[in-house]
């Protein structure tokens, strides 16, 4: 079915990472001192404007909080067509025993996506061992829903044994595991880093989302050069088939405006043919997601 306001005939193009909130400093304690320019509220008629200019379709909106009701509020958007939430990527504890409950609740909701957990958070790097989350991301998919993959590069290891664990589990890794661009190329910790990617990448159910990386380099001194490299490993690693455009905004904005960071991404997909690009912008997105069958 064709959303509203897509043109028939044409692939959606998405936006597929971005967040809202409504500011307080104890549900978003992860906005520290360095960040105050998050410290507002960011809604959708922040954002609408950005999309309509950059000529995309919609977004998909992702947790920023880890609670229940952050799902919940996010899907508030996705009925209100003005604000061009395609589809949200929320919360639930997944290692919960009764996930399987958590998960029902939202059976009727054909805009809730996927889900995510911010592991890149948890204290032990090998949390993604723990059988009952992997339970949790395995009763997920049975019923439809992505799960986003959200590490540090030390913890891409871990990521790797748990996607060979759960081959077939459709799984999206958000910022291309956040890429040491602070260490710079040529360092022990980028090459790890690439090594670990490109190792991901050879795991065909496993996507990947170019994301949030203004924000791994120098805010004020980043250069595209740096961030462009990052991102020729992951279309390699991964293919044009499995790699999708996200914003990270408002995160961005700490680093680059809106549409700095759309043009850096452009520019990485210049040399790729016109269906490729077609796929990262939107088209990638859309078939991982299922935003296609989910429209209303």
């Amino acid at each position: 079915m064709i959303h509203p306001y897509h043109p028939m005939g044409t692939s959606l193009r998405v936006d597929a990472h971005q967040h809202f909130w409504r500011y307080d400093p104890v549900e978003y304690g992860w906005i520290d001192d360095s960040m105050t320019a998050l410290r507002r509220d960011f809604q959708p008629p922040d954002l609408a404007p950005l999309l309509q200019a950059a000529t995309l379709d919609g977004s998909l909106a992702v947790q920023a909080r880890s609670t229940e009701q952050e799902t919940r509020d996010l899907l508030t958007h996705t009925h209100d067509h003005s604000a061009r939430v395609l589809g949200v990527i929320g919360w639930l504890d997944l290692a919960a025993p009764d996930i399987e409950a958590q998960l029902d609740r939202f059976a009727g909701d054909p805009r809730l996506v996927g889900l995510r957990h911010v592991v890149q958070d948890e204290p032990d790097d090998r949390f993604l061992d723990r059988e009952p989350f992997r339970h949790g991301v395995r009763a997920a998919a049975a019923r439809g829903l992505v799960y986003d993959l959200l590490v540090y590069p030390r913890q891409l290891p871990a990521a790797l044994d748990f996607a060979r664990a759960l081959d077939g589990v459709p799984i999206v890794l958000d910022h291309c595991a956040k890429p040491p661009l602070r260490a710079g190329h040529g360092t022990p910790a980028m090459a790890a880093w690439e090594r670990d990617l490109r190792a991901l990448g050879a795991l065909e159910h496993v996507v990947c989302k170019v994301s949030g990386l203004v924000t791994e380099a120098d805010w004020a001194r980043w250069r595209p050069e740096d961030l462009l490299r990052c991102i020729d490993v992951a279309l390699d690693a991964f293919g044009p088939q499995r790699v999708l455009f996200g914003s990270d905004w408002p995160v961005s904005l700490l680093a680059a405006p809106y549409t700095d960071v759309l043009a850096l991404a452009e520019r990485a997909v210049t040399g790729c043919t016109k269906a490729e690009q077609a796929a990262f912008f939107g088209g990638n997105a859309t078939r991982v997601y299922g935003l296609d069958r989910r429209a209303t």
